[in-house]
């Protein structure tokens, strides 16, 4: 079977990135790696190139950070027709060296699983998806029970997800048109596809947010002066997802009401391929003004 190809995205916080880009590459699974830093101002990319392991196929730097999509949707490009395609950011710590073979055997045992996600160690109440508890042959996985429009729940987190060849190939790229993210892709699978989105029950993960300076792994990296800021308080005031979800909210109801109105199909194109947009609709102005909003405020 072809690696799967792991998308890897970063956006300051060198001294998480150093700590979890080395765990992932613990992984004794083969994958490949496409890494993109959206304009990280402190050590990071200088982390990135000092990296050397043959399986980091691309290490690509954007100018100017156009928001979290489109890095993800670039890397999509880059897939081979037959790879699984896995989303892993980088605040995602990873303590099995066998994950990618556990997140497989959900996908062999169940051939209606499309989308495949890992739940967050310390549930947020009230955020939690509700899941019904899929087993066969003593494996299982934790399918979504709701996929309500609008619900802050009914979705598999981003931080670490896993997508099916052929489910890539039903719904496209991730939404540039409303950026919802997470928010909009597991919804487009469980409600509008054959496919089924849900939690593994066997991949732990640590999701620390902040580390002290003083037990920084990658300090001897670090050349902020952070008397002023840290590689953390870069990251938080340059980080506008909320703010841009509140205020391109509209987008989210009207994708799916077109998508209610049979105006469009599940597939979601891309600006990256050319091809994707013009055989599909694809509200371009929309695109651009995320894409834009994310330009102007987060960098």
């Amino acid at each position: 079977m072809t690696p799967p190809l792991i998308s890897y995205s970063t956006f300051h916080r060198m001294g998480l990135t150093f700590r979890n880009l080395n765990s992932l590459l613990k992984t004794t699974d083969d994958f490949e790696l496409h890494i993109i830093d959206s304009n990280s101002q402190d050590d990071t990319w200088e982390y990135i190139q000092s990296l050397n392991d043959s399986r980091i196929k691309s290490r690509t730097r954007f100018p100017i950070n156009l928001g979290p999509i489109y890095p993800i949707n670039l890397n999509l490009t880059r897939r081979r027709p037959d790879q699984y395609f896995i989303v892993l950011e980088s605040d995602v710590y990873l303590y099995a060296s066998d994950w990618i073979s556990r997140f497989m055997k959900v996908f062999e045992t169940f051939p209606e699983v499309g989308l495949l996600g890992v739940p967050r160690p310390i549930p947020l109440p009230g955020y939690e998806p509700e899941v019904v508890t899929i087993e066969k042959d003593g494996v299982s996985y934790n399918q979504l029970k709701h996929y309500e429009v609008g619900s802050i729940r009914d979705f598999v987190p981003g931080h670490c997800q896993c997508l099916r060849p052929e489910l890539i190939d039903t719904i496209g790229y991730w939404c540039e048109e409303n950026c919802y993210g997470d928010a909009e892709i597991s919804i487009r699978i469980n409600k509008y596809t054959s496919f089924k989105a849900g939690l593994t029950t066997n991949i732990p993960i640590d999701l620390t947010q902040t580390i002290p300076c003083e037990n920084c792994e990658g300090i001897h990296l670090c050349k902020l002066n952070r008397d002023v800021n840290t590689c953390f308080d870069l990251r938080n005031n340059k980080h506008k997802n909320l703010d841009f979800s509140t205020i391109n909210r509209w987008k989210y109801f009207e994708y799916f009401d077109e998508l209610n109105q049979g105006k469009r199909s599940v597939y979601c194109a891309s600006l990256l391929d050319p091809m994707s947009y013009s055989t599909h609709l694809y509200h371009i102005d929309w695109a651009l003004e995320n894409f834009n909003y994310y330009a102007e405020n987060a960098n």
